[in-house]
């Protein structure tokens, strides 16, 4: 995995991480069926878009959590969210569905996608994120995140997420 570019970036600024191999892994259901364990906050990433398409999100909740986009909507004052299609996955984040985490923030240069994270996962002292592949975990400390997403140039934006009721 040393060919990975999130790894060599994480090496070439000196962020700490630790890395777990396993296989693919599409959607934490999957990581619960395989009862595979790693230390760190689990999170589900979420790529949303406004309804015209002009401005994108990274949501990282918890994979329990269901989100209530109508209110999510309301809450940041955009028009009606929805889920981004994997070509507009790819064309901002360089990514396969499966392989989303906040590590795909590197691949946005021009700094499109805005990245929210739920307040309930922002308590955690670290997190589990795929780098770029779903075949790999890298569990990173908040610092690490926090510097990582400054590196970047973008921003955490922590809010409390909506739930659906039921």
């Amino acid at each position: 995995m040393q060919s990975n570019p999130v790894i060599k970036y994480l090496d070439d600024n000196q962020i700490a991480y630790s890395s777990f191999d396993h296989p693919p892994l599409h959607d934490s259901k999957e990581a619960d069926r395989l009862a595979i364990h790693r230390p760190g906050t689990r999170l589900k990433n979420l790529f949303l878009r406004d309804n015209y398409g002009r401005r994108h999100f990274l949501l990282l909740v918890p994979p329990e959590k269901s989100v209530d986009l109508k209110q999510l909507s309301k809450q940041l004052k955009v028009s009606r969210l929805g889920f981004a299609s994997a070509e507009r996955l790819d064309r901002y984040l360089e990514v396969k569905p499966g392989s989303v985490s906040l590590l795909a923030l590197l691949n946005d240069k021009d700094n499109c996608v805005e990245l929210l994270i739920d307040n309930e996962c922002w308590c955690g002292e670290a997190f589990q994120c795929h780098p770029l592949i779903n075949t790999a975990t890298l569990v990173l400390s908040k610092k690490s995140v926090q510097t990582f997403v400054g590196l970047t140039g973008h921003s955490i934006t922590v809010i409390d997420v909506p739930l659906l009721n039921g």
